[in-house]
């Protein structure tokens, strides 16, 4: 009887120790997804602020080309 209850115990810590790193391991992968989220949020807001200032400076450098004289010919 002992010997079943000391099997038993074993494999008792055994689930537990499996249990404890199946836990672990999934808290890690959901931080690591949470983290991956926020950087392709952050990536995302970045690339529409260039987007858009790059369409501002091609706006500003052609009504600079329009305002400009154009040169006398000779």
């Amino acid at each position: 009887m002992a010997e079943h209850s000391k099997q038993r115990t074993n494999a008792e810590n055994a689930f537990l120790k499996t249990q404890t790193q199946s836990s672990a391991r999934d808290r890690l992968m959901s931080e690591t997804e949470i983290a991956n989220q926020a950087r392709d949020a952050k990536t995302a807001r970045l690339r529409a602020q260039r987007l858009e200032k790059e369409a501002l400076d091609r706006e500003a450098l052609a009504a600079d080309t329009t305002k400009r004289p154009k040169p006398a010919s000779s």
